[in-house]
């Protein structure tokens, strides 16, 4: 059974208490102060928890299952990707000769994660098009600020005087902070009737000091921007670069190459499409693939082979550096070339089928009750508009709250901003029809109840552990200090 409203652990604490024992050391007692400054030590013991070790193993335990996660439930987060990691990605990457060796070991001694890499990067550029990567970024969010790192040398490099880049008014909220930390200026293109990139507009937005456009491919309404090798000739016609934000490549892997299109950079989540573990705060990845004439920069720590061995090549030149220590997070990539070993080019290219297939049938269940402002053309995701239910009392908030009582995490709320009351929707190639059926009778449950029952709608969730919180203030003045005088 679990525990409705679980103590701390330091509630739990009782004086003496322990779950381990250690033997007296037979090693002489040094002085900190022999190594630290006498300032630098703490005056006081530090104040944990005193509990044995099945108390803490049980307190855990009992906080674990109250998470909502994929291995749960339905996760339709739109935009993240919260499809299933299979179980034998875990297994392998757990695998001794992974887990336990070493990035300070010499090359002979770990051929076989440079084997991995290597195989990884080339099967990377070869659905990409691209000619040249990188596995170090630890995320999407730091393989943005390395690509457009990467546009900053090349301009830099040609003596070009740039300032802007152009994203999109439905950006991730990355885009933008990515742009100003690397010391260019955002300009915003607009979309047009279709939920594309106003070309008309974006024409207006152009001239000698864009540096490149930061664009979504599908965009963050889940649609194709067909315009793009338009859009990609008048920003290469200023110099500029394309920078494709490819965190999720569920309705394009092994169908089409963004290379083709004129993409000159782009980053991959390997958590959203090659289902490594998402969620949590990392670790994770962010692989970034480049056009031949950007490669001179990637960050330095190159896999090269030569005859049948596998080398680490450090030598700076023309690169960024280092942009993560060592050479990426290993475990992580180990897991997606699981992955992608385990379903082969056949099933790369029925990730995007059937996530396309799964979008667009939920987006059908959905239709008649709630509004889809641009329906044409679904990709992996979509988004709808609580716009009516609204008017009748009950927000794009309170449908998500309402979702946690029927056992489902809720979509993405408020996001992209374009649309009022927005929802997002991305149920991913691993759901079954069953499930998409039984997300979509939850929803028109919730509009049903609308007119009968509304007050429950508005107070909801009523089943979880935590009901509503002021998120805005949990997230600005977030308090995790355990003060024993506050909590008696």
């Amino acid at each position: 059974m679990m525990i409705a409203n679980t103590p701390l652990i330091f509630e739990k604490s009782k004086n003496g208490c322990s779950g381990y024992k250690v033997s007296k050391s037979t090693v002489p007692e040094v002085s900190l102060e022999k190594f630290i400054s006498k300032n630098s030590i703490r005056k006081n013991s530090l104040k944990l928890p005193e509990v044995t070790e099945f108390q803490v193993v049980r307190h855990y335990t009992n906080l674990s299952v109250k998470n909502h996660h994929v291995d749960k439930d339905f996760y339709p987060l739109g935009s993240c990707t919260m499809k299933y990691n299979p179980k034998i990605n875990d297994a392998i990457a757990m695998i001794p000769g992974f887990s336990l060796i070493h990035p300070n070991q010499i090359d002979s001694t770990v051929q076989g994660a440079l084997h991995i890499y290597n195989n990884l990067g080339n099967i990377l550029l070869e659905l990409t098009g691209m000619e040249g990567i990188t596995l170090q970024p630890s995320a999407g969010s730091q393989g943005e600020m390395v690509g457009l790192l990467l546009m900053k040398k090349y301009h830099e490099d040609k003596k070009n005087k740039k300032k802007y880049i152009i994203i999109p008014e439905t950006a991730h909220g990355t885009n933008p902070a990515s742009v100003i930390m690397t010391g260019y200026n955002v300009k915003q293109v607009k979309s047009d009737s279709r939920g594309r990139v106003d070309v008309n507009h974006l024409s207006e937005l152009i001239d000698d000091e864009v540096a490149g456009l930061m664009l979504t491919q599908p965009n963050t309404l889940g649609l194709f921007e067909d315009d793009i090798e338009k859009i990609s000739k008048m920003i290469h016609d200023v110099d500029g670069l394309m920078y494709m934000d490819g965190a999720n490549l569920n309705a394009l892997v092994g169908i089409a190459k963004p290379k083709l299109m004129g993409f000159d950079i782009m980053h991959i989540n390997l958590h959203k499409t090659f289902s490594t573990p998402h969620g949590g705060g990392g670790p994770g990845s962010g692989p970034v693939a480049v056009h031949s004439k950007l490669k001179k920069y990637l960050p330095k720590g190159f896999i090269y082979k030569k005859d049948d061995d596998y080398y680490i090549d450090n030598n700076e030149n023309d690169t960024l550096g280092k942009v993560h220590s060592f050479y990426g997070n290993f475990g992580i990539l180990v897991r997606a070339y699981v992955y992608i070993l385990s379903l082969g080019s056949k099933g790369l290219k029925n990730i995007a089928l059937y996530a396309v297939l799964n979008a667009n049938y939920l987006k059908s269940l959905l239709s008649r009750n709630f509004d889809i402002p641009f329906s044409e053309g679904t990709l992996h995701e979509f988004v709808i508009s609580a716009i009516k239910q609204k008017k009748r009392g009950i927000k794009a908030l309170d449908i998500g709250k309402s979702l946690l009582d029927y056992g489902y995490h809720a979509p993405t709320v408020y996001f992209p901003t374009n649309i009022k009351e927005s929802i997002m929707i991305e149920p991913t190639e691993t759901e079954d029809k069953k499930t998409l059926e039984e997300f979509a009778d939850a929803m028109i449950d919730i509009d049903c109840k609308i007119d009968s029952n509304s007050d429950h709608l508005l107070n909801s969730p009523h089943k979880t552990p935590v009901r509503r919180l002021n998120e805005a203030k949990a997230n600005r003045e977030l308090d995790i200090n355990y003060n024993e005088v506050h909590n008696k």
